[in-house]
């Protein structure tokens, strides 16, 4: 006996939850690769909670994206043990959601240093790197129009005479044109890049915590849908 009434509007809901959480799954594992391929390509972190983040919102999607399919079978058959098993899986899926947030704000905290760590050592590497090493941190010197860390003269190491830096670290980009240049602002970017950097990264996080936060309350009335359902088809059996 399927359920009635009340309950059939409860059941379709649940069942259109479902497909929103999908999409939910499936966005989030979209914004974890965007956000990890962000932190890799722009800066070459070391630092293990950077990579955990994304990471982490990876699996999340994953998990979500099962789950609700999970869930949408067990809301259009009725079936008390889907609906209650996919109840308990989406309770332990918002623990773990809120956890990644705080993981999230407490990383927040921690980003200026990360980011004033991993500059210093690709500036420390940049000659010694691979081509495609370079590439990057010329890549990202040129779309923020900065050079060195705090400042061009973070470059002071680069060549034997002490005042030149790379050619992405110029106005106006030509060969050898950071050459003895250094300190000329005409020339050079004064500027460094860990502003630039860290004003970027905390507005990517901000997002990812807001989208957190928009999932997490979409699922929580999923998650009370889901109890209303399994109470009626509870009764049902009752009644049968």
């Amino acid at each position: 006996m399927g359920v009635e009434g009340g309950m059939k509007c409860v059941k379709y809901l649940l069942f259109i939850f479902n497909f929103l959480f999908w999409l939910c799954g499936l966005a989030l594992i979209v914004v974890g690769i965007l956000a990890q391929v962000a932190l890799h390509n722009t800066i070459m972190m070391n630092d293990v909670a950077a990579s955990g983040g994304p990471i982490l919102i990876i699996v999340i999607g994953v998990v979500i994206f099962f789950i609700a399919f999970f869930g949408c079978c067990g809301a259009w058959k009725e079936n008390y043990c889907m609906v209650t098993t996919f109840a308990v899986l989406l309770g332990l899926i918002i623990i773990v959601e809120i956890a990644a947030a705080i993981a999230g704000y407490v990383f927040r905290n921690k980003i200026s240093g990360v980011v004033q760590d991993s500059l210093t050592e690709m500036i420390s590497n940049y000659n010694s790197s691979s081509t495609k090493f370079r590439d990057t941190v010329d890549g990202l010197q040129k779309d923020l129009k900065c050079c060195g860390v705090n400042s061009s003269s973070d470059w002071r190491d680069f060549m034997p005479d002490g005042k030149s830096v790379p050619d992405s670290c110029c106005v106006t980009i030509s060969t050898n044109c950071g050459i003895g240049t250094m300190m000329d602002p005409d020339k050079v970017y004064q500027q460094g890049c860990h502003d630039a950097v860290e004003a970027m990264l905390e507005k990517n996080l901000l997002w990812v915590i807001i989208a957190a936060i928009v999932i997490a309350i979409l699922q929580i009335l999923g998650l009370v849908f889901a109890c209303l359902l399994m109470r009626g088809i509870r009764s049902g059996y009752e009644v049968m």
